[in-house]
């Protein structure tokens, strides 16, 4: 199948609005036509200097004077006429693409962000779109003015003398000829490598922001981010050798473009042989030197046009590795579960990419109301497990069931319905507290948000606010602590009331008094319900009903607590080694002396 050119995919997007794109290329080919016109008028005006010489007084300039006038102004109203019309169809564009790729994010899985990157897929959506956005409108319509100009110039610089017009295009062929050196399939590659550093650099500095506080409580450098500062380092040495490299094309470019005039005035000595040159002769040589000047800026349009037409052709295929990302197939009559029990069998799954898999052979079953917990060491499975309960990603091998039905035979809604995920980190919008809680179900009213907030036990939040429900998060003055927007994340899912609830170490960062907020709203929250919890401190699953702890993505016990602190495995050492460092005590702590009062 024959690829869509960038133009073609471009027409797409923009829908009915490409007649304006098109309609801007030939106002603005007409412009740069009408802009020439005032040089027709300046000639008339030097002729009538000359032959009124040296009685200059006698010279009727005010006709041709007022005609360059109003030619420019015409020209003027027609190149904004263009740039109307481009700039209407290319913010359509710019829209759609973004629009187009949020959309198929959405039905992306939800793991998808955490292995491509959230600010990879930020920049890609965000300054692809507007790059396309730059090109549309105002790159291409000087593109078609750039190529339109040349022809009305060639016309009247071989009409008034064909041997000064033949020469000042001489110096245009040798800077086509180097332009073609910097803007070819080289050109292109480097293009490429220079989005990628800024990718790189973008989707490590939204990571290197989320770790900030890490480095301010441990006192850490930059230099803790070595990722990060690995992709400046690549990009400073990117720039600098692409800098080296295009030094003396874009030396000898400049001097070529801008020099038009210096051949004109040496040819102009040859001719005349060093003599009198004649009123005519002279009269054209004024011509032509006034007027090289616009073949300068004209080729200058043409080559940072062709240079934004790869920055968009790196765009639309960088639009490309997010919609060439395939969403998880939807069956076309769903099931609905027979229950809230939750059951693996022999489940298996690796990341894209990976090695080795991150679940092998794991087989569990959770009675409907059972609370279960999952515990291991860091990088067992435990929140990728979860994340497959909630269809984050589909199996590698064996199968999900909820209710006795596999996740995958189930439509979207009716699993959303299903299984409320609360995230280690909250994630709220910038919006009202309303708005945020209404998310889990748009139609629920004001009275029922309320309740849901005191049930979460957002009460003393909401008593703070100033506009209570309705106050927005993140406005001027307007800040909630990691424990408060957990709480309201609650809401959410008690909004939501979703049979199923997954808890993904959710008190892992909250304050003393947060978490006991959260952890009597958790209460509230898991009755009646199928509650799979994970967790790192164990002084937090030792009330579950059974226990699940993993190894290297397998499951390797299973009981309560009691069962599995009478046996001698992982998790009784673990409790064991829990119990050592909450009794440790600094030996002769009470000897120590403080110097300075301190």
């Amino acid at each position: 199948m024959k690829k869509q050119s960038d133009l073609s995919r471009l027409f797409a997007y923009a829908g009915k609005y490409k007649y304006l794109t098109v309609a801007s290329w030939i106002l603005s080919a007409l412009s740069a036509l009408l802009a020439l016109l005032p040089f027709l008028c300046i000639w008339r005006i030097l002729r009538a200097v000359l032959e009124a010489a040296p009685d200059y007084g006698r010279a009727d300039i005010s006709g041709d004077g007022w005609a360059a006038v109003g030619f420019a102004l015409l020209s003027m109203a027609v190149y904004i006429a263009a740039l109307m019309c481009s700039h209407l169809a290319a913010f359509r564009v710019q829209a759609n693409i973004r629009s187009t790729a949020m959309r198929h994010i959405v039905t992306l899985p939800m793991g998808f962000l955490d292995s491509f990157g959230s600010g990879r897929a930020r920049k890609i959506v965000n300054e692809s779109s507007e790059a396309t956005e730059s090109y549309l409108a105002h790159q291409l319509p000087d593109r078609c003015g750039a190529l339109a100009t040349p022809v009305g110039l060639l016309a009247m610089l071989l009409f008034f003398d064909w041997r000064l017009g033949l020469l000042s295009l001489i110096p245009v062929a040798a800077a086509f000829l180097i332009m073609a050196t910097m803007t070819g399939a080289r050109m292109r590659q480097k293009m490429t490598e220079y989005q990628n550093a800024l990718e790189q650099m973008s989707n490590e500095a939204v990571e290197y922001v989320r770790g900030i506080p890490v480095v301010k409580t441990f006192g850490q450098s930059v230099f803790s981010f070595r990722r990060f500062k690995g992709a400046i380092d690549q990009y400073e040495k990117w720039a600098i050798a692409y800098t080296k490299e295009m030094r003396l094309p874009m030396m000898f470019y400049t001097v070529t473009i801008n020099g038009v005039f210096a051949v004109l005035i040496a040819a102009a000595l040859v001719i005349t042989g060093g003599q009198k040159a004649e009123p005519e002769f002279l009269l054209n040589l004024l011509f032509y030197i006034i007027i090289t000047p616009v073949i300068t800026v004209t080729l200058n349009k043409m080559m940072y046009a062709s240079e934004n037409e790869m920055i968009v052709h790196d765009a639309l295929e960088r639009i490309d590795t997010i919609l060439e990302q395939k969403p998880l197939p939807e069956p076309e009559r769903g099931e609905k579960p027979a229950g809230n029990a939750v059951s693996l069998r022999d489940v298996s799954f690796r990341y894209p990419g990976a090695e080795r898999d991150a679940l092998t052979h794991v087989s569990m079953e959770i009675g409907a109301g059972e609370h279960v917990a999952l515990v291991g060491p860091s990088g067992s499975g435990k929140t990728t497990l979860a994340s497959l309960i909630a269809r984050f990603f589909d199996v590698s091998g064996g199968a999900v069931r909820i209710g006795g039905t596999d996740v995958r035979n189930m439509r979207r809604e009716e699993l959303m319905n299903t299984v409320s995920f609360v995230f280690q980190d909250s994630r709220l919008i910038k919006g009202s507290i309303l708005d945020n809680v209404r998310m889990a179900r748009p139609q629920a009213s004001e009275r029922e948000v309320e309740e849901a907030l005191r049930r979460a036990q957002c009460g003393d939040i909401l008593d703070k606010l100033p506009d209570g429900i309705h106050t927005v998060i993140g406005s001027e003055g307007v800040y909630l602590s990691g424990g408060e927007q957990q709480r309201i994340a609650i809401a959410r899912v008690m909004l939501r009331n979703a049979p199923i609830l997954i808890l993904d170490e959710a008190t892992a960062f909250a304050d003393p008094d947060n978490e006991r907020r959260v952890q009597e709203a958790f209460r509230i929250l898991s009755e009646e319900k199928t509650v799979i919890m994970i967790a790192h401190r164990l002084t937090t699953v030792t009330g579950a009903d059974r226990i699940f702890v993993l190894r290297d993505g397998e499951l390797c016990e299973t009981g309560s607590h009691g069962e599995l602190v009478a046996a001698d495995g992982y998790y009784a050492r673990s409790w064991e080694e829990y119990h050592r460092a909450a009794n440790w005590k600094v030996r002769g702590a009470d000897k120590i002396t403080l110097r300075n009062g301190e």
